[in-house]
């Protein structure tokens, strides 16, 4: 039995049993591991706190035709009362702008065509020759200076003062001595005394009781004309040495001298004969030495603003 046994083990193999594996099904839609505490939600499609999903697939739910009812009156009366709110403030802005400066007039001063500058130009240089200062009027309004070259404009002005910083710069260049705060330096201080020019006239107004038609803007006109002469007093000292500024500075300073007396004259004293004021009288007095003090200070703040930048 033994011998039988042995041989035959020998001879075939004896295949050993080993315990097998339970196989687990995969697990099927809906169903879950029964000892997981929550269920894996990552892959289902986001409900958005129960609401339907939207269309772009953000998750939020889409507002209901009830809501959107509801919304479109109160954005249309925000949006009223808003554009609403908007005019009425730019109106009272507008208004309080207009009480000083009168913007909505500015369009008239810069009424200009290349004759009138040229005339301009020409009058302001040599104001000796002309005759008739008179602004022409048409349904008491001026006309526009491109028709009258009396009328008080803002382009030359402007043009004047730019170009006046622009020749400062080149003259402080040419003497190795630029620099962006020199240059903002010398544009703050021309803006200054021109407005302390037009502060003092007014308030010299005021006081001597002058009623003229002079407004803010007119005045800001004519004392820019000065800007003329001192272009030219700078540029011909840079070609020709302190000798030809002083030269040219001098006939520019005349010239606005003469300019200014025979302009002002009209708009104060002009009035002053229109109120029966007498010629001789104190008051008829003291606007005639306002009209002569501002005509002087043209020629000392057209040296005072020049004089550092020839050497």
């Amino acid at each position: 039995m033994h011998a039988t046994g042995l041989a035959a083990s020998a001879g075939t193999p004896r295949l050993r049993k080993w315990p097998s594996k339970r196989r687990v099904p995969a697990s099927q839609p809906g169903m879950t591991d029964p000892h997981q505490f929550f269920d894996d939600t990552s892959s289902a499609p986001s409900r958005g706190y129960g609401g339907q999903p939207s269309p772009g697939g953000l998750g939020y739910p889409t507002s209901s035709p009830e809501a959107a009812f509801l919304a479109a009156p109160m954005s249309n009366m925000a949006m009223a009362y808003g554009s609403s709110l908007a005019a009425h403030g730019k109106e009272l802005v507008d208004k309080n702008i207009d009480r000083f400066i009168p913007v909505s007039k500015l369009k008239y001063y810069f009424a200009v065509d290349t004759v009138y500058v040229g005339k301009k130009l020409g009058l302001l240089v040599f104001p000796y020759l002309h005759q008739d200062w008179e602004v022409q009027y048409q349904q008491d309004t001026p006309v526009a200076p491109r028709f009258d070259i009396n009328a008080p404009d803002l382009y030359i002005p402007a043009m004047a003062f730019i170009t006046y910083i622009l020749v400062a710069g080149l003259a402080l260049g040419t003497q190795d001595r630029f620099s962006p705060d020199l240059l903002g330096l010398q544009a703050s201080s021309a803006l200054a005394w021109l407005t302390l020019e037009v502060v003092a006239i007014l308030l010299s107004l005021y006081l001597v009781t002058v009623n003229t038609d002079l407004t803010t803007i007119d005045l800001v006109a004519f004392l820019g004309y000065k800007y003329v002469g001192m272009i030219g007093g700078v540029l011909t000292g840079l070609l020709f040495g302190k000798i030809g500024y002083y030269l040219v500075l001098a006939w520019c300073c005349v010239s606005i001298f003469v300019f200014m007396i025979r302009t002002l004259r009209l708009k104060i004293l002009a009035q002053a004969a229109a109120e029966g004021v007498p010629v001789r009288g104190a008051r008829n007095q003291l606007r005639m030495y306002l009209t002569m003090a501002v005509a002087a200070a043209q020629p000392v703040l057209m040296y005072w603003l020049t004089f550092h930048l020839v050497r």
